[in-house]
């Protein structure tokens, strides 16, 4: 069955103010897993000791790709010791955008280190690399295209390639097989076009639909996710869990 984690993005000035006591609050409110996005100064001994404690899988670490990139060796011996297989490209810095081919060597050589070591490297889109070309293909498909799937799997978050003008769904469906993590997110497109990322359920992403095809596609985890949170980020990421409990009673192929 799939599980249901949460990027702890969504709760980054909490886990900035007390570490331990949030990802407390996460386990108690049901999500089985958690994707880093920071340690705030914890060792590896101590992040393993607290999910120890909660019972939280480490299903994912989000690492800057210069961090990747120039310190890899302590990436992967931090995430060995907690438990966590996959290490996450999360963004790329706007001044990396015009030296995709350089990125795309870079990302080989990292995948295939990652691989060496029983880990897995994956990619987190936004909606640039939808709104980009690289030839005839987008960003996204082109650095999938260039690598292969043993050096890099995928993280697609739905969420931006809706906004991007594409269908999360067909997303899904052509990358089944390669797509472990998937990003669960919903947003409202505010009057000036940008985003706002809301609770699950609550916007206009079709996320039941998402959540169907993830499912049927194989996808290990749905990562549930807020960029923003208008309302307290704990409660938030309390009415997602709501959503999702709603959404397996009815049908959906979650152990939740």
């Amino acid at each position: 069955m799939v599980q249901v984690g949460l990027q702890l993005y969504t709760v980054r000035e909490a886990m900035e103010q007390d570490f331990e006591g949030t990802l407390r609050k996460v386990a108690g409110l049901g999500y089985q897993g958690v994707e880093f996005a920071g340690y705030y100064g914890r060792t590896a001994a101590q992040v393993k000791s607290i999910l120890a404690e909660t019972g939280l899988v480490a299903l994912g670490a989000h690492t800057p790709y210069t961090r990747l990139r120039d310190a890899l060796e302590e990436e992967i011996a931090f995430n060995k010791e907690i438990g966590n297989r996959y290490l996450v490209v999360p963004f790329l810095e706007e001044g990396d955008r015009d030296r995709w081919a350089e990125v795309i060597e870079d990302l080989k050589m990292i995948g295939k280190r990652c691989a060496e070591e029983g880990m897995v490297l994956c990619y987190h889109n936004h909606e640039f690399e939808l709104t980009q070309n690289l030839g005839e293909e987008t960003v996204l498909d082109s650095i999938y295209s260039q690598i292969p799937s043993d050096l890099l799997q995928v993280e697609l978050d739905s969420c931006w390639v809706n906004y991007a003008g594409f269908s999360p769904v067909e997303y899904i469906s052509r990358y089944k097989g390669r797509l472990p993590l998937l990003h669960l997110k919903d947003m409202v497109t505010k009057p000036d076009g940008s985003a706002e990322t809301v609770e699950l359920g609550k916007g206009e992403i079709p996320v039941k639909a998402i959540a169907d095809t993830a499912i049927d596609a194989g996808v290990n985890w749905l990562v549930v996710e807020q960029d923003y949170c208008a309302n307290d980020p704990l409660e938030s990421i309390g009415t997602s869990m709501n959503w999702v409990r709603d959404y397996a009673q009815k049908g959906g192929k979650l152990n939740v």
